[in-house]
């Protein structure tokens, strides 16, 4: 299909067959088993013969490639059924593919909002991807750890953040710094790609899960080996340590209090990326590693295999050794940690609840007390609606298994069985 792109072998893969990757006309990228990825090769051939003749050269060329034997009937089975399917071809009387299913993995990013396009962001990114030649990044990590041994051991934090509360406006001022310092995050990782040959995609912002997030979509970093998609999976958290180090020129020549204050915001939002349980940048460094795009779709698999003492299904048999006990330890200390923090949440909530109301109760009347109301009162909203974000995405996050459940003990009681044809959200 006009716009479809042979990419190549997922290198790095930590599957014993490694997968192909194709690139969909809008650009996202798909991968294979070797047999698809032949027929769609055979496929990108010259055009104007008829269908038959197309399927029975097609049908000859895989047939040589992959020394099996495969009709013109074959090819036009796995055209209909398998590549038009996932809109990589159209089907073989020449009707164009139904659009793809939106996939729904678990804990994605769902509510987002593209807000700089992608030719922006390649313009972006090239200004800033000389950022990682070899020479810069070293200098940068022994500045920054020299930095942040000098912040932490000779620095009075606690006294900081005392006087920064007591102000509007330095509580304005460090969440600007943070708002910034998230968006020059996702600058680094579009910077990595740049720098590494392959075209980021757009960023934008939305909710994810109960924060407020922005987003680069680095789906071409799958173009690059191993090591080119770790250098963009760690290159926000890189360009968060140039933020640090800025952050602390400007307080050793001023010695300004929210200074002090937005480098721990910076910090707290460096060991955030970081944790592999939620897919933050932890989560897509320990995927890259092992060379499995998606972590999650292994838990059922894995708790089967452990637990149940099940032999090993089709996906777990499909990966190397290495990354198959690598995985399945990420399993092991991921649930235990979702649940821990979930129980934690639940049986602090109504503690929570009542410190965020007096919280913002506290806000409200300072705001109305203030000397300065304009900073004061948007202050004071700022902070009111970071302490709601949390427990709204709580009750989200909550509804849908509720409702889930509920609808299934429904379909019981009616005697019916649930459909899985389609996934309707």
């Amino acid at each position: 299909m006009a716009g479809t792109e042979l990419v190549g072998e997922f290198e790095g893969s930590g599957y014993r067959e490694p997968p192909r990757l194709v690139c969909r006309p809008d650009g996202q990228l798909v991968r294979l088993p070797a047999l698809l990825y032949e027929v769609a090769r055979a496929l990108d051939g010259p055009d104007g013969d008829d269908r038959e003749t197309v399927l029975a050269r097609v049908a000859a060329d895989v047939s040589h490639r992959t020394g099996r034997g495969f009709t013109a009937e074959h090819i036009a089975y796995l055209v209909d059924r398998k590549l038009a399917p996932l809109g990589i071809t159209t089907h073989t009387d020449g009707s164009p593919p139904s659009p793809a299913p939106r996939k729904d993995p678990f804990l994605a990013f769902r509510f987002r909002l593209a807000v700089v396009p992608e030719h922006l962001t390649w313009t972006l990114s090239g200004l800033f991807a000389w950022l990682f030649r070899p020479p810069v990044v070293a200098l940068t990590v022994c500045a920054f750890l020299a930095g942040e041994a000098w912040a932490w051991t000779t620095q009075e934090t606690g006294t900081a953040l005392r006087a920064v509360l007591s102000s509007p406006a330095d509580v304005l001022l460090v969440l600007l710094v943070a708002v910034l310092s998230c968006v020059f995050h996702e600058l680094g990782h579009g910077a990595a790609c740049r720098y590494a040959g392959v075209r980021p995609g757009a960023m934008g912002c939305g909710i994810y899960l109960v924060w407020p997030a922005f987003y680069t979509d680095i789906t071409n970093s799958y173009r690059l080996g191993r090591a080119g998609r770790l250098r963009a999976d760690l290159g926000g958290v890189y360009f968060n340590a140039i933020c640090v180090l800025a952050l602390l020129a400007l307080y050793a020549s001023t010695g300004t209090p929210w200074l002090l204050v937005a480098l721990l915001s910076v910090n707290l939002e460096i060991v955030q990326q970081l944790l592999p349980t939620l897919r933050f940048d932890g989560y897509y460094i320990v995927a890259d590693l092992v060379g499995i795009p998606d972590l999650f779709q292994y838990i059922g698999p894995i708790l089967k295999r452990v637990l149940l003492r099940q032999q090993p299904d089709r996906r777990l048999r499909a990966l190397k050794r290495w990354p198959q006990t690598v995985v399945t330890v990420w399993v092991l200390f991921l649930l235990p940690v979702l649940l821990l923090q979930l129980g934690m949440v639940l049986a602090n909530l109504p503690q929570l609840l009542r410190a965020d109301w007096q919280r913002a109760t506290r806000l409200v009347a300072d705001a109305g007390a203030s000397g300065s109301p304009v900073l004061a009162w948007a202050s004071a909203v700022l902070q009111i609606a970071l302490l709601a974000l949390p427990v709204a995405g709580l009750t989200l996050a909550l509804v849908r298994p509720l409702r889930s459940g509920a609808r299934l003990l429904l379909r019981r009681l009616r005697g019916t069985s649930p459909s899985y044809g389609s996934r309707d959200r």
